[in-house]
């Protein structure tokens, strides 16, 4: 284990690898089947959140009934419906089939 006094007389790029040691991606992990199904909830979690906020954004910007703010509201709906198609398809593709699968087992 290095001490504070060894990590100063490295040089600058040796000591900022050693800073990022800890977050190296391990790719095996990422392989799995829990690696893949961590994936697919967070691009799942993605969408939900994009919705969420898509919706606020867009009933907070129509209520200065503005042309620019109506035009921001009916963008942020549009956005709102890819991203809930997003969510629906992803649910159905990936979510359910391994819960399904899991069942079998």
């Amino acid at each position: 284990m290095f001490n504070a006094w060894s990590r100063r007389d490295r040089p600058p790029e040796e000591r900022a690898a050693a800073g990022l040691e800890g977050f190296a991606v391990d790719k095996t992990f990422l392989s799995s089947l829990k690696g893949i199904l961590l994936e697919t909830e967070l691009d799942f979690l993605r969408c939900v959140s994009a919705i969420i906020i898509f919706l606020v954004v867009s009933f907070a910007a129509v209520t200065s009934r503005d042309g620019a703010a109506i035009a921001a509201f009916v963008f942020g709906i549009i956005l709102v419906s890819v991203f809930a198609y997003d969510a629906f398809k992803i649910y159905r593709t990936e979510i359910v089939p391994r819960a399904a699968q899991g069942d079998q087992q």
